[in-house]
């Protein structure tokens, strides 16, 4: 009998170390990165749900004490799930919010779901009452798209039940909610209102707000919202082409670009060199949070009023919600010094709210996607590296699950090294911030090719085929 307790403690010891090993981890020179990391992992995996849940898999998106996730918040928080292996939480989730659009709440979906598989009732009483921000359909499209480049899961963008809303999203939801690009600043500040209409009730002045920013008397239009539509669009324009409907694509590319114009006639406040946010019932432009979101929704074109509204970001304090979606952005967007504070500053014990679950998420996805530059692109069959680390910085990502591979990236001053560690092959675009003749991969001269980003920063690049197994190194000297 001990024999036998021996073996099936062996057994399960082994089992626990394969699945630690399977985990994917992160080692830095810089010890504060590194600790930033294994708070924000620790405390985002404290927030994965039991899959025996009546819901099934699932993790908090929400209020902790809710045991529930929104639409929102898995959208913000669905790439940094990815990278600690959540995969078959965000198919789950994503699936839930899905299937539950429907014509009689107006193709809205349900804006929060429980463990227990049913509309929170802190946001839902009945299908004409509930709590809705018109920007999560869009937020949610915009999300399918974002996973399948990263995971190469062609279900996120070819299901029946993502297809049904992407389409559903993109026209009725848009003519039910009078949300036309001509229509923005003459809807109603109430649409599809329950009657008798009760202006006291949250769950009737707030079926259906025009923004992410909330509590906001008189809210008729965010631009937060306009940005939503236009990436919203244009994502399933993306979706379509990749699906070969080039010619329905182009249809929804263009109506994409006039939502995209709107931004810039009409909500750009020259004088204060910043995007008005919201509008009210009063025809009055007013500044909020809201400018965040277009660079979430990767919606503004003009270089020059890209920087001011990233200034302006960083001259304002935000909540810990917005603030969660800026190591990522900043990384982006090539202010490296300010994302690495971010990343640091949310992770911090004396943070408040930092334990909201957006924040250890977006942290994950700063470091991995953002520090370390690590980008799959499904389309293009790709995963890209860049490394916006400190100089003479070394580290390293390993375990990490993207495009049906699992991969180890080291930075390590002027070289990356990329370790194929699954079963099948990528291309891997290496790329380097600078202007360089050649790139060295495995100590022998390779012809390389010359980019700039959207600042004319440049960039020196090569792609290179790593089949299952394979370590390369690429250098620049």
């Amino acid at each position: 009998m001990k024999n036998h307790f021996l073996v099936l403690l062996t057994h399960c010891c082994f089992f626990l170390n394969a699945f630690s090993q399977e985990t994917v981890t992160f080692k830095s020179s810089d010890a504060a990165l590194q600790l930033a990391f294994e708070r924000a992992k620790s405390m985002a995996l404290s927030y994965k749900g039991d899959s025996n849940d009546p819901v099934g898999p699932w993790y908090e998106a929400a209020l902790p004490s809710r045991s529930a996730f929104c639409m929102r918040d898995v959208s913000h928080q669905s790439i940094g799930a990815e990278i600690l292996g959540l995969s078959k939480e965000n198919k789950n989730m994503l699936s839930l919010f899905a299937k539950n659009i429907s014509e009689n709440k107006d193709w809205c979906s349900y804006w929060e779901i429980n463990k227990y598989g049913k509309p929170a009732p802190e946001d839902y009483r009945n299908d004409k009452e509930f709590w809705y921000n018109l920007n999560s359909n869009f937020d949610v499209i915009f999300a399918c798209w974002r996973l399948y480049l990263w995971t190469g899961d062609e279900g996120y963008i070819k299901n029946p039940e993502f297809e049904n809303f992407f389409e559903k999203s993109s026209t009725e939801y848009i003519e039910r909610w009078v949300l036309q690009a001509d229509s923005l600043l003459t809807r109603p500040e109430f649409v599809n209102s329950p009657a008798p209409f009760n202006i006291k009730d949250d769950f009737h002045k707030c079926r259906g707000l025009a923004s992410y920013s909330e509590g906001i008397p008189g809210l008729k239009m965010g631009v937060d919202l306009v940005a939503a539509i236009y990436r919203g669009l244009l994502t399933y324009s993306s979706i379509l082409k990749e699906k070969g409907q080039f010619e329905k694509a182009a249809f929804f590319e263009k109506k994409a670009v006039q939502y995209q114009e709107q931004i810039e006639q009409i909500w750009w406040d020259q004088n204060a060199s910043a995007y008005n946010v919201i509008y009210t019932a009063d025809g009055k432009f007013s500044k909020d949070f809201g400018e965040l979101f277009l660079l979430w929704f990767d919606a503004l074109t003009n270089t020059d009023r890209t920087e001011k509204t990233i200034k302006n970001i960083l001259s304002s304090k935000s909540n810990v919600e917005n603030a969660s979606y800026l190591p990522f952005l900043l990384y982006k967007y090539g202010y490296e010094d300010k994302a690495y504070e971010y990343i640091l500053h949310l992770t911090a014990p004396e943070t408040k709210r930092r334990e909201y679950p957006e924040v250890s998420y977006g942290v994950i996805e700063g470091i991995i996607h953002g520090y370390m530059g690590i980008e799959p692109n499904a389309s293009k069959k790709t995963i890209t590296t860049v490394n916006r680390g400190k100089k003479d910085s070394i580290s390293e990502v390993d375990n990490l699950p993207v495009l049906h591979t699992t991969l180890a990236v080291q930075h390590k001053n002027q070289t990356t090294t990329l370790h194929n560690k699954g079963e099948n092959f990528i291309e891997w675009k290496a790329m380097f911030t600078g202007n360089y003749n050649s790139i060295f991969i495995n100590d022998k001269k390779a012809a390389v090719i010359h980019e700039k980003d959207n600042k004319g920063n440049p960039y020196t690049a090569i792609t290179i085929r790593v089949n299952p197994g394979q370590k390369i190194t690429a250098a620049f000297r």
